[in-house]
């Protein structure tokens, strides 16, 4: 296991897909059967940084719930009435190591950054992403650019799939019309971050969006650098999204599924 931290934000109202966050928060909708935080967390484990660390907010006991009792839900489980003893068995052999901190219902994500630094359990470079999106992205590679140019952060920047087919023309003659083709252009936060713990020195206060002045303040310093990804990423922020998802897993394309380095 390296020893590098996983900070993942998944304390979201995810308003914009309450068809099932009325009753779960986000990064527990699930695709093939689980939930998208454990695909999310299932990638870093792949590159062996096994140890994460969750900042809760919205329906936060789904998520420590679940974690907790995820030795009996994955494997066979034995109950001697007479001692009182669980003992789980099967195929479930993670070693992963996971503190899920509560942050508060109405605190922003830079907010919720600051309050897992202010624990104290973050004193080295760490890396963070959000709770509901997945990506092919390389960790080591992005590891090794960050710990290449000494600035305080790096930020995944990746080109967002586009919403609807993509048309080309000639005239009214349409020559081109791609499914889901990605943008030709254009770059946006993909999340993926790796941080210097100083980084937390830019976030004000808890109602503030790590998105907006934090970033924008590590950018103006030259403080900030981008890791291009032009391979698999893709968001469920919508139903739309999440169903996406699940046909592709249903299909077998399944690009975020990584084998263990």
């Amino acid at each position: 296991m390296k020893d590098m931290k996983v900070v993942i934000l998944a304390g979201g109202l995810g308003t914009r897909l309450a068809e099932e966050t009325d009753v779960r928060p986000k990064p527990m909708v699930e695709i093939g059967g689980r939930p998208i935080l454990w695909h999310i967390m299932n990638t870093y484990a792949a590159y062996g940084y096994k140890n994460f660390v969750i900042a809760l907010g919205y329906k936060g006991e789904v998520i420590k719930r679940y974690m907790s009792e995820y030795l009996a839900l994955s494997g066979n489980v034995t109950v001697n009435f007479k001692t009182g003893q669980v003992s789980h068995d099967g195929d479930v052999d993670l070693d992963w190591h996971i503190e899920m901190i509560e942050t508060g219902l109405e605190t922003q994500t830079g907010g919720r950054l600051k309050k897992i630094i202010e624990t104290g359990r973050i004193t080295d470079t760490f890396m963070m992403t959000y709770g509901d999106g997945v990506s092919d992205v390389n960790i080591d590679q992005l590891v090794a650019f960050h710990q290449s140019h000494g600035k305080k952060a790096t930020m995944t920047a990746v080109r967002p799939p586009a919403r609807y087919g993509h048309l080309l023309f000639d005239g009214n003659r349409i020559t081109r019309f791609a499914e889901k083709a990605q943008m030709d252009e254009g770059w946006i936060n993909g999340g993926y971050f790796v941080l210097d713990p100083s980084v937390v020195e830019y976030v004000d206060d808890y109602s503030m969006p790590w998105e907006r002045k934090p970033l924008e303040r590590l950018a103006s310093e030259d403080q900030l650098m981008a890791y291009f990804h032009e391979s698999f990423w893709q968001s469920m922020d919508t139903l739309r999204d999440k169903m996406l998802l699940q046909e592709m897993w249903d299909k077998g394309n399944r690009p975020w599924v990584i084998k263990e380095k």
